[in-house]
This record gives structure tokens, C-alpha cells and sequence, in this order.
């Protein structure tokens, strides 16, 4: 996770692991995109970084981060992706629907954890403010897209070991 406190997207180059033979989805929420389309970048270079073949990496896009549970499914179900990442912003407004969005893209890629044989992985910012959300997409608090990425990997790694 990204915070003040630790980076992760700040690893050693030498560590990523090999993921040259998985296939690996990425759902991108188009809401917020300068923020989504920072995020993709990160995890689209880390991807490369673990040898993962271009035509293993399928991108699809999404409204908004609501959609983002039912486009990780699709990915799952239609394109056989050994792991999902699921990229959205979500920054707090006025009311309370920053509540419900949160609520129901974490229950709903929790869900999918449960009930589907590949991990997915939740890339989602939760931010208070737009700046937050740049610290965290690239800026002085990593890029949770790459992060995202390399968790992903790490599970797949993690399932195939058994």
C-alpha cells in the first residue's frame, strides 16, 4: 500500500519475479482518468519488467469504479487471465456517494476474490482530495498501478506454488 509512511513501488529492479508464461487482465475505470491512465502506465511498465508478453497483458475499460467489479468478472470469465487488476479513483465529494462507490468496488472485488479460482487485485484510490490522488499515481508516494502489478504476479506465483 501506498502511504507517507512506505513505497513500494520503489523496488530493485533485480527482484521481479518472472511472469513471461501468465496472462494478466487490467479493468480500468475511465472516471478520474488522468489519475487511472497514470496508474495503468505503472502497472503496464512493471508488467513489462516481470517479461509478461504484450499480447498477455488485456486492458479493457470501464465508466467508473462501480464497474470495475463487473468488468474484472468479464476479464475472468471471457479471457483467460491467470489474475485481475482492477484500477479506479475514487476522491471524496460532497455527499455521501463517495461512501457508497468505496463500498460497494471493495465488496465487489472481495466477492470475486471468493468466488473465482485467479486472485484480483483491488488498484483503487480512495482519496480525500485530487492531490492525493496524483501523490499517489506516479507521484511522491509511488504509483499503486506498479505496485498493483507486482502483487499480482506475486499471487499468481503464490497459486501456482501449490
Amino acid at each position: 500500500m501506498v502511504t507517507n509512511l512506505k513505497n513500494q513501488s520503489n523496488v530493485d529492479d533485480n527482484i521481479f519475479p518472472d511472469a513471461s508464461s501468465m496472462r494478466i487482465g487490467i479493468i480500468v475505470a475511465e472516471w478520474n482518468s488522468k489519475i487511472t491512465d497514470a496508474l495503468l502506465e505503472g502497472a503496464l511498465d512493471t508488467l513489462k519488467k516481470c517479461n509478461t508478453a504484450d499480447e498477455n497483458i488485456i486492458v479493457r475499460y470501464v465508466p467508473g469504479s462501480i464497474e470495475l467489479t463487473s468488468g474484472a468478472k468479464c476479464l475472468a470469465e471471457f479471457a483467460n487471465v491467470d489474475a485481475v487488476v482492477s484500477i479506479g479513483c475514487v476522491i471524496q465529494g460532497d455527499t455521501k456517494h463517495f461512501d457508497y462507490v468505496c463500498q460497494s468496488v471493495t465488496q465487489g472485488i472481495t466477492e470475486l476474490n471468493i468466488k473465482y479460482p485467479i486472485p484480483f487485485i483491488f488498484a483503487v484510490l480512495t482519496t480525500n482530495n485530487f492531490q492525493q490522488a496524483i501523490d499517489r499515481a506516479g507521484g511522491k508516494h509511488g504509483n499503486k498501478g506498479a505496485e498493483c502489478a507486482l502483487t499480482a504476479v506475486k499471487m499468481v506465483e503464490l497459486k501456482r506454488s501449490f
